[in-house]
């Protein structure tokens, strides 16, 4: 009996929380155990490695004596050589946002510069205050913010969506304080939630996958503290009713944060293009907070975002402060206690060198390609494009298994992003992808990986398995063993 086969028998009738507690009895039995073992297997075999594609040396302990730098240097080079073709090809979704050479090389060097800075010793590195308090400054302004927003440079959006967590929960009485986000909010709500032992009340979205004004409004409890909206959101690349959702925040006395960790350094300058960009920051006086990562569409060095709020009395529940400590008196603004300047002062050059005409111009080659993208989708009769999406582009299928579609488009060199809840894939259109024929060859090859997905049947191969069971196994206890397992083998030397 395949897993297929159990689900249906087993569980495929029942409601999850029931589906999930007789899993949990059945796998039990060592007769169903050894079935799901031996389905892991399979499904784990033909998921792909991310084995480097050098040949470099493994290294399981120390070596006796350091080795030689100019060899290592040599082992990094190659391994990075190896990785470079299906990003610089624009072969990937996301992932690298800008990647010329010319770019990339200025933010090494400024990276080179700094690599000894760390914000928390301020006396040593005055400069790292400056570079921080100019790129929230630089950010704030671009979205609309007063002098009454303030905020901080984190490691990416997920510290940032945690951070503001944090400052909601703390900054409330509330015993298990709950977070109130549509099921296309990001994943690190569902983290953050996770760590600061809060509440994450999921809402639907609408047919065009938008959050539902009148799903949150049902949601909203004594215990809700805060209100979520994405700007826009990372499955399906289309923006909330942030206006709508905000403004019942206010009303109810909650906190809103708009998540545009992946619209920040875009939809200013799009809404300026003429792009249909509704109102999302701090135009609006219900957003009380938002996240934007730096390390996206501005284009800097992997590791930066900024976290902002609508006032500081709201963002000192963000900090750490000890008073009695042995050490010294002792305050972080992040959960890092060190970090790198390096990666700061990075995002201020990046950030600087693009200057507005920059991001205006990226912006207008972004939108362009990305319709060339959706329009190409739209043409292919198998597939069809989900909600109405700027740059962000998902796509689905009523015909043939979408995921067996993105493991043919993985065989072509191209890395694209699985969705669920629909099956689906998306494409987050970069600078990457503007480069002459990069939108036409991923149209030609998606027509061509359709046709094959058609004539193969269900899902077979590489990741498609995985993503199958996942969308169709009512036990999420098996997806996350599953899951576990994967990321187990993952980081096996």
């Amino acid at each position: 009996m395949d897993l297929t086969t159990f689900t249906e028998r087993l569980l495929g009738r029942l409601p999850s929380r029931a589906a999930e507690m007789l899993f949990r009895n059945a796998t039990r039995l060592p007769s169903i155990r050894r079935t799901l073992e031996a389905e892991y297997e399979a499904i784990l075999a033909s998921a792909p490695r991310a084995e480097p594609a050098a040949d470099v040396p493994v290294f399981t302990e120390l070596p006796e004596t350091g080795s030689d730098p100019q060899l290592l240097e040599q082992h990094v080079a190659d391994l990075a050589a190896a990785e470079a073709g299906a990003w610089q090809r624009g072969h990937a979704s996301g992932a690298v946002y800008h990647g010329d050479d010319g770019h990339i090389d200025f933010l090494n060097r400024v990276v080179a510069l700094q690599s000894q800075s760390n914000p928390l010793h301020t006396d040593i590195w005055p400069s790292a205050v400056k570079f921080e308090a100019e790129v929230v400054a630089m950010t704030k302004t671009m979205l609309h913010g007063t002098d009454d927003v303030v905020g901080n440079v984190t490691s990416g959006g997920t510290e940032s969506i945690i951070l503001a967590m944090k400052a909601y929960r703390d900054r409330s009485s509330v015993r298990r304080a709950e977070i109130v986000a549509p099921t296309s909010a990001h994943v690190a709500f569902d983290k953050a939630a996770q760590y600061l032992g809060m509440d994450l009340i999921r809402v639907p979205v609408g047919t065009d996958f938008t959050a539902s004004v009148a799903a949150v409004r049902q949601a909203i409890s004594r215990r809700t503290v805060v209100i979520v909206g994405s700007a826009p959101g990372f499955p399906h690349g289309v923006i909330d009713p942030i206006a709508e959702l905000s403004e019942l925040a206010r009303q109810r006395s909650v906190g809103f944060h708009t998540d545009a960790c992946l619209g920040a350094f875009v939809l200013p300058w799009a809404e300026q293009l003429g792009a249909p960009v509704a109102a999302f920051d701090f135009r609006l006086p219900g957003v009380t907070s938002m996240s934007a990562d730096t390390h996206k569409y501005g284009y800097a060095a992997k590791g930066t975002s900024v976290v902002l709020y609508r006032g500081r009395d709201l963002r000192r529940y963000q900090y750490f402060t000890a008073t009695d400590w042995p050490g010294g008196l002792y305050y972080s603004t992040t959960v890092s206690g060190s970090r790198s300047g390096a990666l700061v002062a990075a995002a201020w050059a990046a950030m600087v060198s693009m200057g507005a005409a920059g991001y205006r111009a990226a912006t207008r080659q972004i939108l362009d390609v990305a319709q060339v993208i959706r329009r190409g989708i739209d043409d292919i009769p198998d597939l069809h494009v989900l909600g109405d999406p700027l740059w962000v582009v998902a796509f689905a299928s009523d015909t043939v298994d979408v995921y067996e579609v993105m493991e043919r488009m993985r065989q072509r060199g191209w890395s694209l992003n699985g969705l669920q809840r629909p099956p689906a894939v998306h494409i987050a259109v970069t600078l990457r992808h503007t480069a002459e024929g990069v939108a036409d060859r991923f149209v030609s090859d998606l027509r061509a990986a359709a046709e094959e997905a058609r004539s193969s049947g269900s899902a077979s191969t590489g990741a498609a398995p995985l993503y199958g069971m996942a969308a169709t196994f009512p036990a999420r206890a098996a997806v996350r063993d599953m899951m576990e397992r994967y990321v187990d083998r993952l980081y096996e030397p």
